[in-house]
C-alpha cells in the first residue's frame, strides 16, 4: 500500500482527543507548512516556514471527503487542525460555511494563534464553535527559542491578535499553554503569563508539556506534580489536560493499514491509540504496526520509555 502526499486524504479519524472527546480532522495544508518550528511539535520539522496564505486544496474536495465521512461517523467536534498552520489556508470562511451545511456538529479549531492579528483571519474563523490558540510566553526571546517563527513574526503581535480575537469572538475560546522544562517554567515566566492570560481572559487556559516524542530533544516535559502546583498558580480557570481515556470509535469501511498510516502521518502513534480508534485488543494492533513496520511503511522509536511508530517520511527525531 503507497500513500504520498499526492494521495493523501484531508479528513483523518476520528480519533480520541485529549480536549475534544471523539475529534474528526479537517487538514488543510501540506506536511510540514506552518508559521512556526517548533520545539516540542509532534508532526516533526517545519519544512516550508511561512506567514502567506493560500488556498492549498479545493474547499469541494474537502468538503465532498467530509460529507462521505460523516456518512459512517458522528463525532464530538470536526477539529480543523493537521499538518501544519490551518489559518495559513486562505478559503476558511467557504470551508466553514459548507461545513455547516452538511452538519450540525461542532467545530473546533486548533491554532498557533501567530496570524490572529490579521483582520481576514480572524473574519474567516468567525463561524466556529470553539477555537483553542496557543501561548507559551510573554517573553520575545523565550518566544524565539520555543517556536522558532518566521522572520516576520513578533510575539507583540501575536499577543494582540488573541486579545482582539477574544473581544469580537462570542463562542468558546481555551487558551492552550505548552510547558516546557527549563524553558518557560520559571516563576519569571509564569508571573509574566498570569498577567497576559487575565487580560485576555479564556474560558479555559489548558496546561500542556510534552506527551508524545517532539520535534526536537530541548523540549522536556513537566511532571505531573509541577504540572498541578501551575495550575493552581494560574487560577479556577486553569486545568492540565489528561490523558484521554479507552473507549472505541464508530467503525469505518476503511482498511485498518489505512486509518494507521493517516494517524502516523500526523503524528507517532503508539500501540494503545491505535487500540483505542479501532476499537481492537492491544495484541492485534501491535501484530498490525509490527508489520508495517516489515514492510517499511512505519519505523519504530522510543521515547520516554515508551515505544511509538513513526510514518516512513518522518525524519529521525
Amino acid at each position: 500500500m503507497r500513500l504520498d502526499n499526492q494521495s493523501k486524504t484531508r479528513i483523518f479519524g476520528p480519533v480520541p482527543s485529549r480536549r475534544l472527546g471523539l475529534s474528526l480532522g479537517v487538514d488543510l495544508i501540506p506536511v510540514k507548512t506552518c508559521t512556526y518550528d517548533c520545539l516540542y511539535c509532534q508532526v516533526g520539522k517545519t519544512t516550508r516556514r511561512q506567514t502567506r496564505r493560500s488556498g492549498f486544496v479545493p474547499v469541494e474536495q474537502v468538503l465532498a471527503e467530509l460529507e462521505k465521512r460523516l456518512e459512517t461517523v458522528t463525532p464530538d467536534f470536526i477539529t480543523l487542525s493537521g499538518s501544519g498552520e490551518p489559518t495559513l489556508y486562505s478559503r476558511m470562511g467557504e470551508l466553514v460555511a459548507g461545513i455547516r451545511k452538511r452538519s450540525e456538529g461542532r467545530i473546533a479549531l486548533i491554532t498557533n494563534g501567530s496570524l490572529l492579528w490579521r483582520d481576514q483571519v480572524r473574519k474567516g474563523i468567525a463561524g466556529v464553535d470553539l477555537i483553542l490558540p496557543t501561548l507559551c510566553t510573554v517573553f520575545e526571546q523565550t518566544f524565539q527559542v520555543i517556536h522558532r517563527p518566521a522572520s516576520n513574526l513578533r510575539l507583540e503581535r501575536v499577543i494582540e491578535g488573541i486579545k482582539r480575537l477574544r473581544r469580537e469572538f462570542k463562542r468558546d475560546l481555551f487558551l492552550e499553554v505548552m510547558l516546557l522544562r527549563g524553558l518557560n517554567d520559571s516563576e519569571r515566566e509564569l508571573e509574566g503569563l498570569k498577567r497576559v492570560i487575565a487580560e485576555i481572559s479564556p474560558d479555559r487556559i489548558q496546561l500542556n508539556t510534552v506527551v508524545r516524542p517532539p520535534n526536537d530533544p530541548a523540549a522536556l516535559p513537566l511532571d505531573s506534580s509541577r504540572m498541578k502546583e501551575i495550575k493552581s498558580f494560574l487560577g479556577p480557570s486553569a486545568e492540565v489536560i489528561a490523558s484521554v481515556e479507552s473507549g472505541g470509535v464508530e467503525r469505518s469501511d476503511e482498511p485498518f493499514e489505512t486509518t494507521v498510516l493517516e494517524m502516523a502521518r500526523r503524528r507517532p502513534v503508539r500501540v494503545v491509540d491505535v487500540a483505542k480508534v479501532l476499537s481492537r485488543s492491544r495484541a492485534e494492533m501491535k501484530d498490525l504496526l509490527e508489520g508495517l513496520v516489515r514492510q517499511g511503511a512505519l519505523r519504530r522509536g522510543s521515547h520516554a520509555g515508551e515505544i511509538f511508530y513513526y510514518h516512513k517520511t518522518e525524519s529521525k527525531q
